[in-house]
């Protein structure tokens, strides 16, 4: 039994468990102990792993000296498991949130027009001489086309053409995964059409709105990024938060490059290509929702849809220099959207503003009806700069610090811009476990997508993924009921640590990931890339909003010394997504007039 045995950690009481900034505790870094592999190694691992003795054995090492089994498995605790982070909700101070509170059963038309009716009525120039560099918001589409200086059927084939522009040899950028030319220019003539009778749906109406590939989208197939699921799972309508979009008059454009099942950080898929980053093209620009991220970021679209399993959206968005919201679980109808992960993934919105992704939440935020009852109203805050006093930021200082050097400078400068312009108070905390939650959340999102591909993977899916995704699905199906059980405990007790400092705090702020974009490299093209020192790194601040159901938000804040984005990270109280929106707009206002110009960068609006 020795050898195949290791003894876990007994935890303390969660009530014994000091959460001040002078804890006895210490902050466990992460300790990843498996060397990056590609092109052939990776091939040979793969092959060594899927021969059933011998896989047997390199999974129990490897779970051993990564410390699942110590910190997870094995773990010693007193409390319950918790399978689902649906929060119990309460009624905010309106007045104090500075929010507007919807009634149930409006249209996500009359939802987007509730958002506009946040916007500050300042925000309604085209364009800000005193910024470097500025991206073109939802209003600023909407105004041309009213103003009839520009229409959606122009836009629709600048855009069409900077999608092939980008795809060629040379630059091979690889956005999307597929988009249909017709379809596009079909409802980019709809939408012209009903600008020139004055009758536009919405302000969304005309606007380019691209679709992570993880999500259902007429007319094209949902892959997941992989060469079979969607044969096997078609794609028969759009996803419930599609339907809303569309709706409202927005042009579905396609369906986003992404890393495969989700099931990696840096967003290199073997099948489609990898989504470059645009600051500079020869890095990665995160995963999961690499492609949506990306459009976003050199300007093909001001929003796009994606995936927030494991910071999915917000780790891209970050390292894309663009803003990434996923809201709190359960906000967002998941009907549609691939089940790769039941208790942790949430559609969410990268866009190129606050302002954008405000506007997007609204249209797509709202269960239906039999489950209205379920959550609170929708509520959506005023956006002013410098409406909110008194908003306390817990930090925990370790934490916070297990960055490169760049990027705590850069976070640790914005937050002291925050206090020193609006007088917000940094309440120093501890938050325990952090590296124990990864390891329960990486447990959790593993079981849940080898439990919901199962079948298919044993008639084929496996042979046709990628060799670093059979890895991947390897580790994931190695989990059994007391990995699982006891992961689900840890979720119990981080929710309850987080309710703790929830009640010192109104937000808990961080650092969006631990290093920027690093480098696409050869060899990995073919097959996927193994590299989960880089992933670990990149996942370290993510993983509350996913296994906790948490609001989180990322706004970019500055750029390393290679001038590759920054983004700083607010993760808040359940269902206090008004709030946090308000939080980040106060951000972005001291940051924006910074803002640089990606190397890759179409201008769709360009002499408007």
């Amino acid at each position: 039994m020795g050898l195949f045995w290791d003894h876990g950690v007994v935890y303390k009481s969660v009530n014994d468990v000091h959460l001040g900034p002078n804890t006895d505790d210490i902050y466990l870094h992460a300790d990843v102990k498996a060397p990056r592999m590609a092109g052939l190694i990776a091939k040979i691992f793969v092959w060594f792993l899927e021969i059933k003795l011998i896989g047997d054995i390199l999974l129990y090492f490897l779970k051993k000296n990564n410390r699942i089994q110590k910190l997870v498995s094995f773990g010693v605790m007193e409390d319950s498991p918790l399978y689902v982070p649906l929060h119990p909700f309460e009624d905010f101070k309106e007045e104090e949130e500075e929010v507007k509170s919807l009634c149930p059963g409006l249209s996500p038309a009359e939802q987007v027009q509730h958002a506009i009716d946040c916007l500050q009525s300042s925000d309604a120039t085209l364009q800000d001489s005193h910024f470097s560099f500025r991206r073109w918001k939802i209003m600023d589409y909407y105004r041309a086309y009213s103003s009839r200086k520009i229409t959606p059927l122009v836009v629709a084939e600048r855009l069409i053409s900077a999608i092939v522009q980008s795809s060629e040899p040379g630059m091979d950028m690889s956005f999307f995964i597929s988009y249909d030319s017709r379809d596009i220019l079909r409802q980019a003539t709809e939408s012209t059409l009903r600008y020139q009778r004055g009758e536009p749906i919405s302000v969304l109406d005309g606007v380019p709105i691209a679709v992570k590939d993880e999500i259902d989208c007429m007319p094209y197939p949902t892959t997941g990024g992989s060469k079979w699921l969607h044969k096997v799972r078609p794609c028969k309508e759009d996803a419930c938060c599609v339907k809303r979009l569309r709706s409202c008059g927005a042009i579905l454009v396609g369906k986003t490059n992404m890393h495969e099942l989700g099931a990696g950080t840096s967003g290199i898929n073997p099948h489609y290509g990898t989504s470059r980053n645009p600051y500079n093209p020869e890095r990665i620009s995160g995963g999961s929702s690499s492609g949506s991220a990306a459009v976003v970021c050199a300007g093909l679209c001001p929003v796009a849809l994606g995936v927030d399993g494991g910071g999915s959206v917000r780790m891209p968005a970050a390292l894309c220099g663009v803003v990434g919201f996923k809201p709190s679980y359960g906000r967002i109808p998941h009907a549609g959207v691939l089940p790769l992960n039941w208790t942790v993934g949430m559609v969410g919105v990268l866009a190129g503003t606050v302002e954008d992704s405000l506007i997007v939440y609204a249209a797509i935020s709202g269960q239906p009806k039999p489950h209205q009852s379920t959550m609170p109203r929708l509520k959506l805050p005023m956006l002013k700069h410098s409406s909110m006093s008194g908003i306390k930021l817990a930090k925990s200082d370790e934490w916070f610090n297990d960055c490169s050097d760049d990027i705590r400078a850069c976070c640790f400068k914005a937050l002291a811009c925050l206090q020193k312009l609006y007088g917000w108070e940094t309440v120093e905390v501890t938050i325990p476990d952090i590296e124990v939650m990864r390891l329960a959340h990486y447990v959790t999102i593993g079981s849940e997508c080898t439990a919901s591909i199962a079948h298919h993977l044993e008639n084929g899916g496996r042979s046709e993924s990628g060799w670093d995704v059979r890895v991947a699905l390897s580790i994931y199906g190695s989990f059994g009921s007391r990995d699982y059980l006891n992961a689900q405990r840890i979720r119990n007790r981080q929710m309850r640590f987080h309710e703790k400092i929830f009640s010192m705090a109104d937000v808990i702020v961080s650092p969006m990931v631990g290093v920027t974009a690093y480098e696409i490299k050869d060899d990995a093209q073919e097959t996927g890339e193994l590299d989960y020192v880089n992933g670990a790194a990149l996942v370290r601040y993510s993983i509350a909003g996913n296994f906790l159901g948490l609001p989180a938000v990322t706004v970019p804040v500055g750029y390393d010394r290679l001038g590759l984005p920054i983004g700083i990270q607010f993760i808040g109280k359940p269902w206090s997504e008004a709030k946090l929106i308000q939080i980040a707009y106060a951000m972005e206002a001291l940051c924006e007039a910074e803002y640089k110009k990606p190397q890759v960068f179409y201008d769709l609006l360009g002499e408007c």
